[in-house]
């Protein structure tokens, strides 16, 4: 979606509503495509005393892949994007503005792709308490108990088969 900003660009007071959703079915993160369905994208830009404010909610619904324990789960994910645009800037480049290109658009699709990228969490957890796959024999912690077999220090072998005699 391009937004086209020249007409309130010189009229400060004025706001350019815009919603649409966004599709990043073919975003790939981390092996996956977390977001099958459209992101929904709503927000204005506002032209405050010249300077143009832009306001962006983003919200989806995510498939991801738990970090601990490999289970697919869905999550909500809500990002809130603020910042401002210009048409150009004085001293070359900024890292808080965006620059608008010459005819007076934004791609909202491009920008908001990149910001719900970014905003992609590092690592996903099914549950704050999740306990993951035990290393030995895989098994998921959260559905059942470890299957490995206690190995016994070497030094206390002789001891352990004491141990097992008294059962």
């Amino acid at each position: 979606m391009k937004l086209d900003l020249k007409r309130i660009a010189s009229q400060p007071g004025q706001v350019l509503p815009f919603a649409f959703s966004l599709d990043l079915s073919q975003l790939e993160w981390n092996g996956m495509h977390p977001a099958p369905q459209p992101i929904a994208v709503e927000g204005s830009v506002r032209n405050m005393a010249g300077a143009l404010l832009l306001q962006a909610s983003l919200t989806g619904t995510l498939s991801l892949i738990c970090d601990r324990c490999a289970k697919l789960f869905i999550r909500d994910k809500r990002v809130d994007y603020e910042t401002l645009l210009a048409m150009e800037l004085e001293n070359g480049e900024s890292d808080d503005i965006v620059l608008v290109d010459r005819d007076g658009q934004l791609d909202l699709d491009e920008l908001m792709g990149d910001v719900f990228l970014l905003n992609l969490d590092t690592k996903n957890l099914c549950a704050e308490d999740c306990k993951g796959l035990c290393p030995g024999c895989g098994a998921n912690l959260n559905e059942e108990s470890c299957r490995c077999k206690k190995e016994v220090d070497p030094r206390l072998a002789k001891l352990a088969e004491l141990l097992e005699g008294k059962d």
